[in-house]
């Protein structure tokens, strides 16, 4: 691009020889003027005057135009200098408003008509400066119809300020949009009034783009940190309390404030197929018959909802009246969007969350994604919901056993004071009784314990009986007696006053009445049993 060279003034060794040709044709011309008034005021007065006189005014005469005409051919040249300079200066600059991408123009205030444009106009708007040579206007069929009259009357109010900054679209012949920045200044006449506008226009389509770019991603990211804040709020709320009134309730919420929507509703799986509404948020009502509560159905009986809970994956309806059994759907046919998300927790499906618009294309595969996003932790909510539904009918059904085995232990231990108090008793009973006690085992009749009248009676010592059978010690004179006896005792219970013949240590053999009772005694079954002599059998009888 060729350099504008600034204007500027001529070297002072040129300018000083021009100053002296001025000086000289001044005295020069002083001179002469002096020596012809002498001459001629000589001549009034018919004085006499000297031949050389009017030689010395002819020569000043000659000598003024000299100097006169060399002062005329020095202001010459410095005129053709200057009118050369001004050429090569408008030529370079033409050629650097040719070269710059950006338009230069100058419009006329009061008719708003094109003076002047750079070359610039050609590539950005692709329409050519003849054109506008010829129609001085039709710079406004480039600017984008949309803009033109924002812009227009911009441009009018600029007439009267002077002021002009405005970016627009332009529309090129082959109907590519371009976005440019235009600046106009005033240029005012010496009443001090607007005679033109003169300015500059650049492309900045690329940098509009980019500030788009900008603007769409700050949206986007602001819309992910909304969409995550509200997401973690919600997991928050679902996981604050376990309690299923609390979760449903603060699933529900999370669900109207991400989607909005007209019908909210939250359903849960009864069995394979039966449906019913847990919770729901209606705005509007259209249909005039709301249907009872709680609205259940059998999604056997609706196609697509089958299809939902069969592969466990979320549908979007932008227009119900597209979905051939959209009539199916008891309570829902007045909505005319609705998406559906599967509640899928372990693998199993626990539910669905539904959300209905009374209008067409109401919701978005973003509203879809955000449905399925928060489906994830309330899936899990509600699964642990009913775990802790569950640990809680198991917490309160232990807690009950628990009292109850308390309220059996002390029971317990009442009844092993009782026990131990009656077996002391017994045992006083039992050692100090004048009656013969002894007590045996029922399987193999080995003396577990004896009282001091036993030993009195039978002339054995304890240790003599203690660990040994009635068969080895050959007390029972006829073994069978024993075996009746326990049969009966099985048979009927407690035996009162069999009558047989017992033998004693030295071998003398009693007849006695036996009383016997079953009990237990160290973990085994055993008999107690008493034994006495009948009295008309006072006479010892040997074997």
């Amino acid at each position: 691009m060729p350099s504008l060279g600034p204007l500027r003034s001529q070297p002072p060794s040129k300018v000083v020889p021009g100053r002296a040709w001025r000086v000289l044709s001044i005295i020069a011309a002083a001179v002469s003027v002096i020596l012809s008034l002498v001459v001629f005021g000589a001549k009034l007065e018919r004085l006499d005057v000297s031949p050389l006189l009017p030689l010395v005014l002819l020569l000043a005469i000659c000598t003024v135009i000299f100097v006169h005409g060399r002062f005329l051919l020095h202001l010459h040249r410095q005129h053709r200098q200057t009118a050369g300079a001004l050429h090569t200066t408008e030529h370079e600059f033409q050629q650097m408003a040719d070269n710059i991408q950006e338009i230069f123009w100058t419009l006329d205030a009061r008719t708003r008509k094109t003076i002047y444009v750079s070359q610039a106009y050609e590539t950005i708007t692709g329409r050519s400066c003849q054109s506008l040579q010829e129609n001085p206007s039709s710079y406004e069929e480039a600017i984008h119809p949309g803009d033109r009259p924002n812009v227009l009357a911009k441009l009018q109010e600029a007439t009267q300020s002077g002021q002009f900054h405005e970016r627009f679209r332009i529309v090129r012949p082959n109907g590519e949009v371009r976005w440019v920045s235009v600046r106009g200044f005033p240029v005012r006449d010496s009443d001090g009034s607007i005679s033109r506008l003169v300015g500059t226009a650049h492309e900045i389509t690329e940098q509009k783009e980019a500030e788009d770019q900008v603007i769409k991603n700050l949206s986007l990211a602001e819309n992910a940190w909304a969409e995550s804040e509200a997401l973690r709020r919600a997991t928050l709320a679902l996981t604050q309390d376990l309690r299923m009134d609390f979760v449903l309730d603060a699933l529900l919420q999370s669900l109207t404030d991400l989607i909005s929507c007209d019908c909210a509703r939250i359903w849960l799986l009864e069995g394979d197929t039966r449906l019913f509404v847990a919770r729901e948020k209606v705005r509007r009502e259209t249909s005039k018959k709301r249907p009872t509560y709680p609205l259940t159905l059998d999604a056997a009986d609706i196609p697509f909802m089958q299809r939902i809970l069969g592969i466990s994956q979320a549908v979007l309806f932008s227009d119900t009246k597209h979905e051939p059994d959209w009539h199916t759907f008891t309570g829902h046919t007045h909505l005319r969007s609705w998406l559906c998300v599967p509640l899928v927790a372990s693998q199993h499906t626990l539910g669905l969350l539904s959300v209905g618009h009374n209008q067409p294309d109401s919701f978005t595969r973003e509203d879809l994604r955000r449905a399925q996003l928060l489906a994830i932790p309330a899936a899990v909510a509600i699964q642990n919901s009913r775990l802790y539904e569950c640990a809680s009918i198991y917490g309160s059904e232990l807690e009950k056993r628990i009292h109850d085995l308390h309220a059996a232990k002390k029971a317990l231990e009442q009844s092993e004071e009782s026990r131990k108090i009656s077996e002391d008793k017994f045992q006083k009973v039992f050692r100090s009784s004048p009656v013969a006690f002894s007590i045996t085992t029922v399987s193999e009749g080995r003396f577990l314990d004896v009282n001091t009248a036993f030993e009195k009676r039978y002339g054995y010592s304890r240790a003599d009986l203690i660990g040994h059978t009635v068969h080895e010690l050959r007390i029972w004179q006829n073994p069978e007696d024993r075996t009746l006896m326990i049969g009966q005792l099985q048979k009927d219970g407690p035996i009162r006053s069999v009558v047989a013949p017992l033998r004693t240590k030295s071998g003398e053999i009693k007849i006695t009445t036996v009383c016997a009772e079953r009990i237990q005694f160290d973990g085994q079954a055993c008999l107690l049993a008493t034994s006495e002599d009948l009295p008309q059998y006072k006479q010892p009888m040997t074997a």
